[in-house]
Order: structure tokens, then C-alpha cells, then sequence
């Protein structure tokens, strides 16, 4: 594949979607300007350097990258073109001022009828109002039992709205707009068709464990909060058997399950994960596919190492809590903490995940979690992040832990740690999370939170989920928790006491002191 290099830029310039849900917008906005500056400047180092062939920081296109479909350049090049102007302006008048990412939030609450009318004002408001994403927003809010994607978002709306109105051979669709720089909508284009550096893939420096006994488990990485990727634990499941494209199209027919805001056919998704090439794919990530289709359910089984699940005594009453998860290239997690400060575990039937996790105590590079921790506000997508924070880490004295996850392997994700995750082809995986004597005190400290009506997910009664959590755990195993937290003061205790030499020693003289 060639190297992404700046004259590739000048003469071949390519977009496709960005993804950015008006919450999600609305969220990042908020701390816009801890992100904007570094990331424009980001972008321009990147074509300054990517002129040179053997470079660090070449990046490579993906070989199913298209051609760009209204020629949007980034800012840096309205620079190196001597008598340019930048059409965006000039076709914006007066709001030529407002930042890219304003005139998109105004854009984004007209309807489609609207963005049509307008997008034949001026060359620069055709290349706004036809950004994917808000054609996106607008598939996803008006068809939310379904669509068949059409390879584009507005052609998808157009057709859903009107069949017998064939957009994707309009030629207007390829209308190209000579000299219109931006950063935010060529980073757009530019995040959605890099491939994956080979430098963000080699770091490997999670312990990987096979055959290791319950205990084992236990002593040295779920008592010490620490991740392990383990090996051969899921090898008798049918699903690692059975569960591809064909198998579970035939199984579960018209059933729909949740994509995002969204219900669809598997069949349907798959249709879409095949065509899109966008900043953020949308991910498959159903909480009660084991009670639409059982045999789902009958074909996995929780492994040995997380079958101890406190939640179960709430039965039906339980938050949310296993996913079935499936993804195209590129799809995945940014960066969050999984929910109610449960534990999890990953385990991936086909394909191959990029994990990185950052422990309780560091929060990643790039994201910027609000004071109570109800929002986290990080770059728009997963490569946006790698390609402006993931190298900062390097030099971390606590840097991430790092690996790929491979099919029939299991990932243990401890309560609190930061996690990123992005399919490095079409995965199908499964999740839980679960609450162990281990972590039993430290989901009940979450869920009587002040703000616990914020910040536990999964289930509708929020407010009251610690009552009734903490009385049928008292009520199926009765002490527990006073003896658990007994043991907890002890360890405090421990942690506290000075180590001797420290009673014995004068640490402002540096000599011996006698305290008999």
C-alpha cells in the first residue's frame, strides 16, 4: 500500500462520513477548544511530514478508499496555493466567522427538506449540507426500526423516503467544489480512511495466562484490580463454532436487534457494514439477544473464572448486563468505564480487537471526564485519538496496557479502568459484566452515589437500585458485606502502619532514634 504523502493530498482528495450524534456533539463541543487546536495542528504537521517517503509518520489509505465526492482540502494547502481563496467563505457570507463545527450544529436541526432548499444557495452550503453526518442523524432518527444503507446516508434517506427515486446515480452526487479548505471536514474524510499504523499495533505488555486455576485468578488479577488476556478458556463454546455471517442470519431471520438508537435485521446490518466507510461505525450491541433468539444463549457459557455474579440475586430486576457485539473494520469503544463500577469480561468469537487500558488513577490522554462523571468528552473518534494522543503515551511512566484479543480469546477488564477497543476486521464477540465478592463493596459505594440517578445505567429504577441491591444480598448471604468491609478497614489498617525501619529511623537526621 502506498505511503499517504502530502502531494497525494493536493491531487487525490478523499471524503467520506464522520460520525457525531447530536448528543455526542453537543458533549465534545463542550470542551471544543481542548481538542480543536491540537487536533488542527495535528493535521498540519501531518502533511507537513508525510512529503517524505521514509517518514515515521506515513500514513497508508485503505485500499477500499473512495474517491472524494465534493473535493474538500484541508487548510494547510489553501496556503500553499499562491491566488487562492477559500470558497467556503465566500459562500457563507456573513457566516463565514462561525467555526465549521457551529454552522454544523445550526445545520443539523433542519430537516431534509430544508438542507435540499439550501444546498442550492451557494457552492460552500452544498458541501455543509451535504456532510454525511447529518444525514445520518437524520436516517437514525426518522427510520428507527430499520433501513437498508445505500452506500451513502442521503441517498439511504432519499430512497427510504422516496423509492422510485434513484440518487445514486445523480451525477450531482459527485459535484466537486474547487478550493474549499477544511480541516474539520477533511479530518473527517482523512479519520474514515487511514489504515491502522503498524506502531499502534506492536506494543503487547498485557500478561497472558492458559489453564490457570479459579484461585490463581483471583490472587493475582481480580483482587489486585489487574487486566489479563486469557487463553483457551471458551474452547468447548458452539459459538466459536458456529456463529458466522451465514449461521446467524439463519438463526435469528427477522429479528432485530439493537444498533445504536436503532433495531435491525442481521441481515440488514450486515448489508451496512459491508458498504460503509465512515469515522465511526455504528456497532451492533444488543443487551437481550439470549432472550430474542435462546439458542444464543444456550450456545456460550460464562467462564469459569466470572461465574461468581452478585447481581443475579436482583434475577429479572439486574441491570443490563452481556452483549452480544458485533462490528465492521474500524468499528469499536472509545474510551469509558464500564457502568455501575462492574468488572467485565470480552471474549471474541471471530476477528481480532486493539485494546488499550489506562488504570483507575490515569485518566488518557484526550479525554476530559466532567467533575461528577456523568459526561466524558474525548475526540470524535477512535483514530482520530490514536492519531493525535496515542504517541504521547510512549514516554508515560504508567503507559496503557496494550494487546490484540483474538478470536477465542477472553479479556478481563477490572471495575474502574479506562478502556478503548476497535475491531481490526468484522468481529463478533461477547461481553458481561458481573459483580464479584471482590468488587462487591465498591459497586455498592457507586450506587449510593448523590447522583446515582446520572450515573448507573442498564436498568430504569436508578434511584433505588442500592436498596434493593444491598437488602437481597443481605438476604442471600447475610453478613457478607459487613465482613467484607471489615476486611476492607484491616487492609487500610496494614496500609497505613509504617514499615520498621521507618518507626526506627529519623528520616529529617538520617540516623538511627530509640522510641523504647
Amino acid at each position: 500500500m502506498p505511503n499517504f504523502k502530502m502531494r497525494y493530498l493536493l491531487s487525490n482528495l478523499r471524503r467520506t462520513p464522520k460520525k457525531n450524534t447530536k448528543i455526542k456533539s453537543r458533549i465534545r463541543n463542550k470542551n471544543m477548544g481542548k481538542f480543536k487546536n491540537q487536533s488542527l495542528i495535528s493535521t498540519t504537521k501531518q502533511l507537513q511530514c508525510l512529503e517524505e517517503e521514509g517518514s515515521d509518520e506515513c500514513f497508508s489509505l485503505k485500499s477500499t478508499t473512495q474517491s472524494h465526492t465534493h473535493g474538500v482540502q484541508p487548510l494547510g494547502n489553501l496556503y500553499l496555493s499562491s491566488g487562492s481563496i477559500n470558497s467556503r467563505d465566500t459562500g457563507l457570507g456573513n457566516l463565514h466567522t462561525l467555526s465549521d463545527e457551529l454552522v454544523l450544529e445550526i445545520l443539523g436541526f433542519l430537516g431534509a427538506s430544508e438542507l435540499g432548499v439550501l444546498s442550492t444557495v451557494s457552492k460552500s452550503l452544498y458541501v455543509f449540507t451535504n456532510h454525511e453526518p447529518l444525514w445520518r442523524n437524520l436516517v437514525l432518527e426518522n427510520f428507527v426500526g430499520g433501513f437498508q444503507f445505500n452506500g451513502f446516508w442521503k441517498s439511504t434517506y432519499v430512497s427510504a423516503c422516496y423509492p422510485s427515486f434513484d440518487l445514486s446515480s445523480n451525477e450531482l452526487r459527485s459535484f466537486k467544489v474547487r478550493d474549499f479548505y477544511s480541516d474539520y471536514l477533511f479530518q473527517s474524510w482523512l479519520c474514515a480512511n487511514l489504515e491502522m499504523k503498524p506502531e499502534w499495533l506492536e506494543r503487547d505488555n498485557i500478561v497472558r495466562k492458559k489453564g490457570i486455576s479459579v484461585e490463581e485468578f483471583v490472587l493475582n488479577f481480580e483482587e489486585p484490580n489487574k487486566p489479563v488476556l486469557l487463553e483457551g478458556c471458551i474452547d468447548n463454546w458452539d459459538a466459536l463454532r458456529n456463529w458466522d455471517r451465514d449461521y446467524l442470519m439463519q438463526l435469528c431471520g427477522d429479528v432485530k436487534f439493537s444498533v445504536g438508537p436503532l433495531e435491525m435485521k442481521l441481515e440488514d446490518y450486515f448489508r451496512y457494514s459491508d458498504q460503509v466507510k465512515e469515522e465511526r461505525p455504528l456497532y451492533l450491541f444488543d443487551p437481550n439477544f439470549a432472550e430474542k433468539v435462546p439458542k444464543l444463549g444456550s450456545e456460550y457459557e460464562v467462564p469459569v473464572y466470572f461465574r461468581e455474579d452478585l447481581f443475579g440475586v436482583l434475577g429479572n430486576g439486574r441491570p443490563d448486563y452481556r452483549w452480544v457485539i458485533i462490528g465492521p473494520t474500524g468499528s469499536g469503544s472509545s474510551f469509558h468505564v464500564d457502568p455501575n463500577s462492574t468488572s467485565a469480561w470480552n471474549a471474541v468469537i471471530t476477528g481480532s480487537k486493539k485494546w488499550l487500558l489506562f488504570p483507575p488513577d490515569v485518566i488518557p490522554p484526550g479525554v476530559h471526564p466532567s467533575p461528577d462523571g456523568a459526561e466524558v468528552a474525548s475526540p470524535v473518534s477512535i483514530i482520530e485519538w490514536f492519531m493525535n494522543f496515542y504517541g504521547a503515551t510512549k514516554n508515560w511512566k504508567k503507559r496503557p496496557i496494550e494487546c490484540i484479543c483474538k478470536a477465542g480469546e477472553v479479556i478481563f477488564v477490572p471495575n474502574g479502568w479506562w478502556h478503548l477497543v476497535i475491531n481490526l476486521e468484522e468481529s463478533i464477540a461477547i461481553t458481561q459484566n458481573y459483580v464479584s465478592r471482590r468488587n462487591l463493596l465498591n459497586v455498592l459505594d457507586f450506587l449510593k452515589r448523590p447522583n446515582a440517578s446520572t450515573l448507573v445505567s442498564g436498568t430504569k429504577d436508578r434511584v433505588n437500585l442500592y436498596c434493593k441491591f444491598k437488602n437481597a444480598i443481605d438476604g442471600s448471604f447475610p453478613g457478607t458485606i459487613e465482613e467484607l468491609a471489615e476486611k476492607e478497614e484491616e487492609k487500610k489498617m496494614q496500609q497505613r502502619k509504617l514499615p520498621f525501619w521507618d518507626s526506627v529511623t529519623d528520616a529529617n537526621m538520617g540516623a538511627f532514634k530509640f522510641s523504647f
